[in-house]
């Protein structure tokens, strides 16, 4: 494995482990993935800092919400010029727990800033941004169907 190869699949590794982490309902195993001062953006815009507040923000969300589970692609992995940032770029649907389908309105986009923490990547700053495609409704059904392309996700 080359070097590029290595950093980009470290970021992937995080990112498709804090989505696992969340389609398990697992707070404190997300908020782990941050650094201590990390930021996460919900998807209802949301904003919450520190490690410890976003596992406090997330418990009640899975105790109280059966939550969709996430499918996702990674559309880019980019090293910053300090060579110790990563900036990860994806796309993410959501399928609902009893559901046979994927659910569009749950379409996001995502950013992912992370740094390298004591030879570990952790995550700076978590950012979903609903994939509304306001006015162009064939941008939200390609979207939807190279989601559903990628399968449903376990359990869902």
């Amino acid at each position: 494995m080359t070097p590029s190869d290595d950093w980009t699949a470290n970021a992937r590794h995080v990112y498709f482990g804090l989505l696992d982490d969340w389609n398990r309902q697992d707070a404190a195993a997300m908020a782990a993935r941050f650094t201590e001062r990390g930021s996460l953006i919900g998807f209802d815009g949301s904003a919450i800092d520190g490690r410890t507040c976003i596992e406090a923000h997330l418990q009640p969300i899975f105790a109280q919400h059966p939550t969709p589970r996430f499918v996702a692609k990674v559309r880019e992995v980019r090293r910053m010029a300090n060579g110790q940032t990563l900036l990860l770029r994806a796309v993410a649907g959501m399928w609902p727990r009893d559901s046979t389908a994927l659910e569009p309105s749950l379409n996001t986009l995502q950013s992912m800033v992370l740094s390298l923490c004591d030879g570990v990547y952790r995550i700076e700053m978590f950012q979903n941004t609903p994939a509304a495609f306001h006015g162009r409704p064939e941008e939200s059904d390609k979207l939807s169907a190279e989601l559903r392309a990628i399968g449903k996700p376990a359990g869902a």
